[in-house]
């Protein structure tokens, strides 16, 4: 619903009220708070959400994120139908089913180039909890500031505003479960196979950690007639990447030597690796795993110890990939046409949940019960 705020001696503000799930302490639980949201300035998009999945991103920064930018409202895999748009937006218009993704510049070297996830302005974009000129968006019923606008969009929420370079025009008739995930997790997965690593028919790709990015590369690198090796500790995880197409699963808690249960699985060393977890011990063992003249991608965010002999002696070459380096106009699209081709079966990935059940969906994530969970909205 609309309201206009303000009485005749002070400024109006047009808001909608929304309901969003707000972290009000480092590392504290979501919960449910009633908020006015800014209806669209020139440039910016009033989405309805009727999905959003939960990334770990979501959920690593709700612990890391700073004090005095709390209370703050996350969620970067949105999905939703246009309200309202500002009278600079031309590419959607209210009533148009989008997908959203991460936030861009459009202008700068990388974005002109066609590689929009090193955006110059990433992190005041995506990270900063504002708008790039400070504003909040969102304020409490008394008019104290919450911060939001994550990934240009702060999706745990009934409503969310975003821009163009993040809002993507999608087909009304995909379920928003199905959608939502593409903005980021599917996007990062397939995107680093299909976009970064582009291996050989007769090449071998491992891939550490079956979560949904992880389970979205191995989707794509079977596709494209590519055999797998995924290593996963949870068996659920492991049964699902067999059902998907690896050609073989690996046990790290099970191996003396991780590395060389993925050189026996892979016939003397995958000529591809991808790191989706970020833990410590990956790295090392993906790069005694992989043949001389391989490539490793380091998708998930961590920190690493490495020696850099194996590096050096076999010619490997160390990739970071954001986002799967994708142009999201062009990457969702595509993403669709391959789960509509029965390419990218995500339903295996998605668990979903009612949004006012989104502390035990985070729960649920963080125990490893479900893989992709996604809240939708009634």
């Amino acid at each position: 619903m609309l309201t206009a705020a303000g009485g005749p001696s002070t400024p109006r503000k047009t808001y909608v009220q929304i309901q969003a799930a707000l972290v009000e302490s480092p590392g504290g639980p979501f919960t449910l708070r009633t908020l006015d949201l800014d209806l669209p300035r020139s440039d910016e998009i009033l989405v309805r959400v009727t999905a959003a999945g939960i990334c770990h991103t979501d959920l690593g920064m709700r612990q890391a994120w700073p004090r005095e930018r709390l209370p703050m409202v996350f969620g970067h895999e949105g999905a939703g139908v246009v309200e309202a748009v500002g009278d600079a937006v031309t590419t959607v218009a209210p009533g148009d089913t989008v997908c959203l993704t991460y936030q861009s510049c459009g202008v700068c070297q990388p974005c002109a180039a066609g590689t929009p996830s090193y955006c110059e302005h990433a992190g005041a974009l995506n990270m900063g909890g504002s708008r790039r000129d400070g504003s909040t968006s969102h304020s409490g019923p008394d008019g104290t500031p919450v911060y939001g606008n994550f990934f240009g969009q702060s999706a745990f929420a009934t409503h969310c505003l975003t821009t163009a370079s993040n809002t993507i025009r999608v087909p009304a008739d995909l379920s928003p479960a199905i959608i939502a995930p593409l903005g980021c997790s599917v996007q990062t997965g397939v995107g680093t196979v299909r976009t970064v690593l582009r291996p050989r028919p007769d090449t071998t790709l491992a891939v550490f950690g079956a979560g949904s990015v992880g389970l979205s590369a191995i989707m794509a690198a079977v596709a494209d007639g590519h055999a797998v090796i995924a290593v996963e500790p949870l068996a659920a995880r492991r049964t699902l990447a067999r059902k998907l197409g690896a050609a073989a699963v690996i046990d790290p808690t099970t191996e003396d030597d991780v590395a060389a249960a993925v050189r026996d699985a892979s016939h003397g060393g995958p000529h591809f690796a991808i790191d989706t977890t970020g833990r410590p011990a990956v790295v090392p063992q993906a790069l005694h795993a992989l043949r001389k003249q391989s490539t490793l991608a380091l998708v998930g965010i961590g920190t690493a110890q490495f020696d850099t002999m194996p590096v050096i002696t076999k010619g490997i070459t160390i990739r970071g990939v954001t986002e799967g380096e994708t142009n999201p106009a062009e990457a969702i699209p595509q993403l669709i046409n391959l789960y509509r081709q029965g390419k990218l079966p995500l339903e295996t990935l998605i668990t979903e949940f009612p949004f006012t059940d989104i502390e035990a969906a985070a729960d649920a994530t963080l125990a490893g019960h479900v893989i992709k969970p996604v809240l939708t909205f009634a």
